[in-house]
């Protein structure tokens, strides 16, 4: 979603600031902005296009400096349109002149009584220029400025309510850059003597991704929740508020926190597009290596894949709750039934955005599991410390990236090994979480005595075998290719699954309406006759998940149902189904059977089949409308 970048150095910065914004651009925005301190005067570009017209633009204005921020936005508060993006400024009460700022600040996340400051602002004459909750925050900054932009940004916190992550600079301070967290992902680069962009004495930088650094600096900071951070040429202060402890005025007392400087290697290479047509079209091909890469180093089923103390974790619990959105929902529903067929254990999977605003019964020998690409998706994050909140104290993360917020915040982590995933439709994030889950569901029902020797061997050989599984399921590309033509002319389509596949059915939906923006749905096919078989007529394509399975035949019947309807099925089948093509019969024929492994090969077609329909709708399948990639607010 939103992204933020910002810097303090001796050398012009705003190519840093550029190169950040087109290193965060997977994430998703419909509007971007740069600010920065120059010759005395703040000076800003924004634009409601590309960043490489943001770059243009800055370019044609001249704006060269060493300190600024810069943004991407996603829309929520405030249409896609230039007044409303970041970075918003700020002159103080009655201002002659909106455009001309003395504070610039951008924002990633939500305040949410940003209506009753917005009124208290207006009251002592500031002026609001967009629809945004940011604008609110830059004058409330501004309100309490008295020469200082660290004590203004510490007195304006209290008052807001909600997510954020900020930067903010001040045209009376040069070379001086505020950040603050809370709830919403920023962390502070410190800066080295780098070449190519060229070299900056004592610099330091935020981002709220350090993939947005690549190349700057390798040396970051993760600021924790309500951290502040005052970046300067040569120097840095965190601070964080203490307790309940308050200063005259009921203002927080903030106090030096130290936190640890890690070395990162955000690898900005990952992110180079090569001799494929889109990154998704990329993503979907390197899930042979995404996987062989997660499974590299298990040498057998353990606990302790799981990280230090797992194995007492795993004897306390008897019961699994997977907290998921989106399509790693979808890999938490297939991990229930291998949880409950495999290890025996019982399993519930809500969605992260629900959970945490039902009553719920809570059980302290639970094992929460959350799963997530960025490890910085804010349902789930919230959701985890609501079940944490009620004493559900074991927790295990299943994520992309080892660094994140949901990993630091677990007890236990698997780090699937993607790598960067910039299409927003996931693809390789997602097989690489059934393989984790798939290693969870092994170790548990290890500890719980129902993995034997053999049984254990069996898996390794099939699980090792994978990526050449799936090499052979991307050969069948071609075939998906002669469908999606049939499919990019309708505007409706039915997903059909049964047991273990029923999720894969879901997944599949999910990413034919994400980028080819088909209206899809998907149900377990014995429901059909409880309502979607209404639906049904020669107009409706009805893709079919058919593995070798024990329930076949069901699926059989239930797909007679279709053709009695006049339906077109769209039918994956396995090995010895003995499912032919005929009229209304079109037939992809899987490779081999995986048994319960099925799930990650079955999943691959669904999406070569999505991606090349919306290759022939002509959308735009890498940042497909109205979507972000990294959900990092409520």
């Amino acid at each position: 979603m939103c992204g933020i970048v910002g810097a303090v150095s001796t050398r012009n910065i705003v190519p840093i600031l550029i190169e950040g914004l087109k290193r965060l651009e997977y994430r998703g925005y419909d509007s971007c902005g740069v600010a920065v301190h120059q010759n005395g005067e703040l000076k800003r570009a924004r634009s409601t296009s590309r960043v490489a017209e943001l770059e243009t633009n800055a370019e044609t204005d001249h704006i060269v400096a060493g300190t600024g921020i810069a943004h991407t936005r996603w829309a929520t508060h405030g249409a896609p349109a230039v007044h409303n993006a970041h970075p918003h400024f700020s002159n103080g009460p009655n201002a002659a002149e909106a455009s001309m700022g003395k504070l610039a600040l951008v924002h990633n996340g939500i305040i949410e009584n940003h209506d009753e400051l917005r009124r208290e602002l207006q009251a002592k004459g500031y002026n609001f220029t967009s629809q945004t909750d940011t604008e609110v925050i830059a004058h409330l900054v501004h309100s309490h400025y008295n020469g200082d932009l660290l004590e203004a940004v510490q007195h304006a916190l209290p008052r807001l309510r909600g997510a954020y992550a900020i930067a903010v600079f001040c045209r009376d301070e040069p070379q001086r850059v505020v950040g603050a967290r809370q709830g919403s992902p920023l962390i502070l680069g410190v800066g080295e003597i780098t070449e190519g962009l060229g070299k900056g004495e004592g610099e330091h930088f935020l981002a709220s991704d350090a993939m947005a650094l690549a190349g700057v600096t390798s040396q970051i900071v993760y600021l924790e929740e309500g951290d502040v951070v005052d970046l300067q040429l040569g120097k840095y202060w965190i601070s964080s508020a203490q307790g309940s402890a308050t200063q005259p005025g009921g203002v927080p007392r903030y106090s030096s926190v130290d936190r640890p400087v890690r070395t990162v290697h955000a690898h900005s290479g990952a992110a180079e597009l090569g001799p494929y047509r889109h990154y998704m079209q990329k993503e979907i091909f390197e899930q042979p290596r995404a996987l062989a890469d997660t499974l590299q180093g298990v040498r057998g089923i353990t606990p302790e894949l799981f990280g230090d103390g797992a194995f007492s974790v795993f004897r306390q619990v008897d019961r699994v709750l997977i907290l998921a959105c989106g399509t790693s929902s979808y890999s938490g529903m297939t991990a229930k039934y291998w949880l409950e067929s495999i290890a025996g254990i019982p399993t519930s999977v809500e969605i992260a955005s629900e959970y945490r605003y039902r009553t719920s019964v809570p059980d302290p020998r639970t094992l929460v599991v959350t799963i997530s690409q960025s490890g910085e998706t804010a349902d789930t994050l919230a959701a985890l410390k609501h079940a944490r909140s009620m004493g559900m104290e074991q927790t295990l993360s299943i994520c992309n990236v080892a660094t994140s917020a949901m990993v630091r915040e677990c007890k236990l982590a698997y780090i699937t090994r993607a790598g960067v995933e910039i299409g927003v439709a996931s693809t390789k994030a997602f097989t690489t979480q059934l393989a984790g889950l798939y290693l969870l569901t092994l170790a548990l029902a290890q500890v719980r005595g129902k993995l034997s020797a053999e049984r254990e061997e069996k898996e390794m050989h099939a699980l090792r075998h994978l990526p050449l599984a799936l090499q052979a399921v991307l050969a069948l590309e071609p075939q998906v290719i002669a469908w999606a033509d049939d499919f990019a002319r309708m505007d409706n389509a039915l997903f059909l699954g049964r047991g273990l596949h029923y999720p894969i059915a879901l997944e599949g939906a999910l990413k034919l309406k994400e980028i080819s923006y088909i209206h899809a749905e998907a149900y377990p096919a014995g429901e059909l006759k409880h309502g979607p078989l209404a639906l049904v007529t020669d107009k409706m394509p009805v893709v079919t998940v058919a593995p070798n399975d024990e329930l076949l035949e069901k699926l059989k019947s239930n797909m007679q149902e279709v053709r009695a309807r006049g339906g077109q099925l769209y039918v994956f089948a396995d090995d010895n189904t003995h499912i032919e093509n005929e009229p209304g019969v079109h037939v992809i024929r899987m490779p081999e059977h995986y048994g319960t492994l099925s799930p990650i090969l079955h999943v691959v077609p669904l999406q070569l089949l999505a991606y090349h329909t919306a290759c022939a709708r002509g959308t735009d399948v890498d940042k497909p409308r109205n979507l972000a990639k990294s959900v990092t607010v409520e």
